[in-house]
């Protein structure tokens, strides 16, 4: 009998149990014969590690007293991990039948393979008839002057259109699996962007090792993030407009920053700033100047990655 290769699954528990256990009980339903499980938890207000060890003695639990934000949190675990192939997971994701297997076989296809994510589904947003609502089908590059991109296939109506294994420029964090050579070679994620950027950040080291990045759309998980994204949190506008910089900063030549630094002066910021100002989010004008001078202040080595809202 073939023995398969052992899968170390990684997820990060922040005050949501309650999803943490639906996807511990997905995992357990569409069994995978060699897997550790790690559930992270980062410092939730209870700590949930009595719960997890009466329910799913399984699992190997680790508690930070401290919340170390998605890179940290994940690397805590990495560097106990075994799995020759290390799966990242939402702790608000549930997997589906052959998730991790048709994951695998996409590194047995591709010697060159460093990443590869499933596509990625809204939950609860499935329609027999009509079909799941795409959430993550694959991504382009980052545009290295405006420092935008697009997730192909995002809130499309899914009916085998991206049935395909293909490349993509990044994995998405909420689902990816990297082969632990990849971490071994190039390190494990930066932790000082503690919130957004860092799987894309991640993917630029990755690609340079001259590994490859892949979405499996036969491999699927669905995902509880809502479809109809309300209004962001000024933590969000912080950290998506720090992070944004950062990830330039840290993945682009002098020549394109320069580029990059001129759109953002004449067009990112007044923007941004004008459409804060007309719709009375003054918070959000903070959080974004913070954001900004955040970047100036990391230049002369004054950076923290503490939360500031």
């Amino acid at each position: 009998m073939i023995k398969l290769p052992q899968i170390s699954i990684i997820t990060v528990n922040y005050n949501g149990l309650s999803d943490t256990v639906e996807l511990l009980n997905s995992i357990r339903k569409f069994a995978y014969p060699n897997l550790e499980i790690f559930v992270v938890d980062n410092a939730s207000k209870e700590n949930p590690e009595k719960y997890i060890a009466t329910h799913f003695p399984e699992v190997i639990f680790i508690r930070s007293e401290k919340n170390l934000g998605f890179a940290g949190g994940n690397n805590l675990a990495v560097a106990k991990a075994a799995g020759e192939y290390l799966f990242f997971i939402n702790n608000d994701t549930e997997i589906t039948a052959g998730c991790i297997e048709r994951l695998v076989l996409m590194f047995d296809k591709r010697p060159k393979l460093g990443v590869v994510s499933p596509m990625l589904c809204y939950f609860n947003e499935s329609d027999k008839q009509n079909g799941d609502l795409i959430q993550y089908a694959g991504m382009t590059a980052v545009n290295p002057i405006t420092a935008r991109n697009k997730i192909i296939g995002e809130k499309v109506r899914d009916h085998g259109q991206f049935n395909l294994s293909s490349p993509t420029s990044y994995a998405h964090g909420a689902a990816m699996m990297v082969k632990r050579e990849v971490i071994e070679a190039v390190g494990t994620m930066y932790e000082n962007f503690f919130l957004y950027y860092e799987e894309l950040d991640w993917c630029e080291r990755i690609k340079k090792a001259g590994y490859e990045i892949f979405i499996e759309p036969n491999a699927r998980v669905y995902h509880k993030e809502s479809a109809s994204v309300g209004e962001a949190s000024t933590l969000k506008t912080y950290y998506m407009n720090r992070n944004r910089i950062l990830f330039m900063r840290r993945n682009f030549s002098k020549k394109k920053l320069i580029a990059f630094s001129a759109f953002m002066a004449c067009a990112t910021i007044p923007k941004n700033l004008y459409g804060f100002f007309i719709t009375g989010r003054f918070n959000h004008i903070a959080a974004f100047t913070k954001a900004v001078r955040w970047n100036l202040r990391d230049v002369r080595g004054k950076s923290t990655t503490k939360v500031e809202f």
